[in-house]
């Protein structure tokens, strides 16, 4: 089966804002806009085929109510799909994203603590709803906003989810996200060869040629980009134009 390598919009929200931290680093937010709707129907009308909108308060257990507004919004209204992590350990809260129209839900330290819990995430609302997300600083995955070292590695937790019957994976390089350093493509395409997953990477992107990378593995489902984009590093229509011409066989 044949698909385009997708780029992924993020919107980081915090206290409201749309935002974008170092390393997951919470005294190190930039606020980029005051109107997260706005910025994803700018995505939207850029040729976002998705959007990858994460409630960082929730990360962090810090009061998140103007995240869920804003979430709200945007899932109700931008037309295109929504994957939303952040804060997400129980089913009731899965049950109100999903309503508003949420697509998938990303679970991180549910996956790392409570894997019956996960189990019953995957059994009311399927592998095509609920991703994992592995956030990784040396090869070791960290949990709670990226605050807590779990001292398992990412390829032992991606087999067990996938053994729990996970099907997609965010792989975030905790290290270089938020920095424009450059993607790990290396041990992205590594957990994708070894797992046989869906993985899409995270942290790090900083220019088209790390997209151009990404896609070249043949392995990689998509990527995440937050900052380069604020930042203006390139457009979004370029990065698109340039992943439809990166079409994976899996």
């Amino acid at each position: 089966m044949s698909r385009v390598f997708e780029v992924i919009p993020a919107i980081d929200l915090r206290q409201g804002k749309c935002v974008r931290l170092r390393q997951g680093e919470k005294a190190s937010a930039t606020v980029y806009a005051d109107d997260p709707l706005a910025v994803a129907q700018q995505w939207r009308d850029q040729g976002a085929r998705w959007l990858h909108v994460v409630n960082l308060d929730g990360a962090f257990d810090d009061g998140d109510a103007e995240n869920l507004h804003a979430t709200a919004a945007i899932a109700r209204s931008v037309g295109i799909p929504v994957q939303f992590g952040g804060g997400v350990r129980s089913l009731a809260a899965a049950e109100w994203l999903f309503e508003l129209g949420v697509q998938r839900i990303i679970l991180g330290t549910v996956a790392v603590e409570q894997p019956a819990l996960l189990d019953d995430f995957l059994g009311r609302y399927g592998s095509a709803a609920i991703v994992v997300g592995i956030d990784a600083r040396h090869n070791q995955v960290v949990t709670h906003g990226w605050q807590t070292d779990s001292r398992r590695s990412p390829l032992a937790l991606a087999q067990q989810v996938k053994a729990q019957g996970v099907e997609r994976i965010i792989y975030t390089d905790v290290a270089r996200d938020g920095m424009l350093i450059g993607v790990n493509v290396t041990a992205t395409a590594e957990l994708a060869r070894l797992t046989d997953l869906h993985i899409i990477a995270s942290g790090g992107v900083a220019e088209l040629s790390d997209i151009r990378a990404l896609a070249a593995t043949g392995v990689i489902e998509g990527c995440i980009v937050g900052k380069a984009l604020y930042e203006q590093r390139f457009t979004l229509s370029a990065a698109l134009q340039l992943a439809s011409r990166g079409i994976l066989e899996k």
